[in-house]
């Protein structure tokens, strides 16, 4: 089976709904996933905004989930750690958790959701970047599965 990720507020590629932006309630949409590799031991998600007239924008880094985790639910909380044991890192804003899109006026933009199978728990401490996990993930990655959604105002 392979390593996918889903969402049931919205189609891939298709618009996010704005109860998940910062123009509604600014709540993380439930997220699940299926065919986790044999030997997963942490799951990584990090969303993003490539579009971003900066450059990539972080909107959520959650890391240490543990391998058997298969979904998230809507409206996670925007706490350092979570109940299950994962961390979340800063967004751009800055601030810990979920950080809804909101893009300046214009072109919608596009939002990855990225979930990553890694071969070991990584045992950080909460509030690091996305830079951060990303280093600690290297070379420890068994899979990759993305979903993206578009935003626009």
């Amino acid at each position: 089976m392979a390593f996918t990720v889903s969402c049931d507020a919205f189609a891939h590629g298709g618009a996010i709904p704005s109860k998940f932006t910062c123009d509604g309630e600014d709540l993380s949409p439930h997220i699940a996933w299926k065919g986790i590799p044999a030997g997963t031991k942490s799951l990584v998600l990090i969303m993003d905004d490539p579009d971003a007239p900066m450059g990539t924008f972080v909107h959520w880094v959650l890391y240490d989930m543990p391998g058997i985790t298969h979904e998230l639910a809507e409206g996670m909380a925007k706490t350092p750690t979570l109940a299950n044991g994962a961390k979340q890192g800063t967004n751009d804003y800055p601030r810990v958790g979920y950080g809804g899109p909101c893009p300046p006026r214009g072109k919608p933009h596009r939002y990855y959701f990225k979930l990553y199978a890694l071969d070991v728990m990584l045992n950080l401490d909460p509030r690091l970047t996305k830079q951060q996990v990303e280093e600690a993930m290297k070379g420890h990655i068994k899979a990759k599965a993305e979903y993206m959604g578009t935003y626009g105002r």
